[in-house]
This record gives C-alpha cells, structure tokens and sequence, in this order.
C-alpha cells in the first residue's frame, strides 16, 4: 500500500508541473547548403529560436543565434569560430574590466624598451 501512496504522489506532482510550451516547439524552416568551399545553415523555430552560420574551407565560421529567456528578454549572441578561437558578442555577456593604467604604461614602456640579450663569454 505504501507504494501507491508513492506512486501517487509522484504522479500528483508531474501532474501539477507547469508546461512548458517549448516541449510543443516545431521547425518552422530548415535551410542547410554544404559545398566543398563551405557551408550554410539557418533554423527557426515557432518558439523564436533562431540560428544562423556560414563556413569556409579552411574551417572559418561566422554566425548568430536568438532566443527569447524565460523571462522574456529577447537573447542574440553572434559569434565567430576562426583559427584563434570562439569570438561571441552580445550585449548580455559580460565584459573584462579595463586594463589598469599603470599596467598599460608598464607594458608601452617594455615594449620602448626591449630587454637586451646579454652575452656570455
């Protein structure tokens, strides 16, 4: 008996969860064109997911996705991927704080002043 109490009160509880409607989300348009000089992608879905990308041959890829966050905030990262790495912009990533000045004058002054080499004989 004390397992359908369980069982019970578990269905309860998946029974009384919200729904989230992004369960129902559907492709609203699919678009994909890969060559041997690249690729082309987009998405969009009816839930306002977006993505975008386009590629080159030798791996360069640039891009963007959207979203709207659950509290209703409209979300665009783009991004480009390329030889040095993953480069995303948007508005809601955080950013660094700037470099201190007397860090900026130290580094301007080594740079004037590069270290000499010293020979040992």
């Amino acid at each position: 008996m004390y397992k359908f109490y369980v069982v019970a009160a578990l269905l309860a509880c998946v029974a009384a969860a919200p729904v989230d409607e992004d369960v129902h989300a559907e492709v609203k348009e699919l678009k994909s064109d890969v060559r041997a000089d690249g690729f082309d992608f987009s998405l969009d879905t009816t839930n306002h997911i977006h993505e975008q990308a386009s590629g080159d041959a030798h791996g360069n890829i640039h891009g963007d996705f959207e979203w709207i966050s659950p509290e209703g905030v409209h979300v665009k990262v783009a991004y480009v991927a390329d030889e040095e790495g993953y480069h995303p912009s948007s508005d809601l990533l955080p950013t660094p704080p700037p470099v201190p000045e007397a860090i900026l004058k130290a580094l301007e002054y080594l740079k004037a002043h590069p270290q000499k080499e010293e020979s040992h004989h």
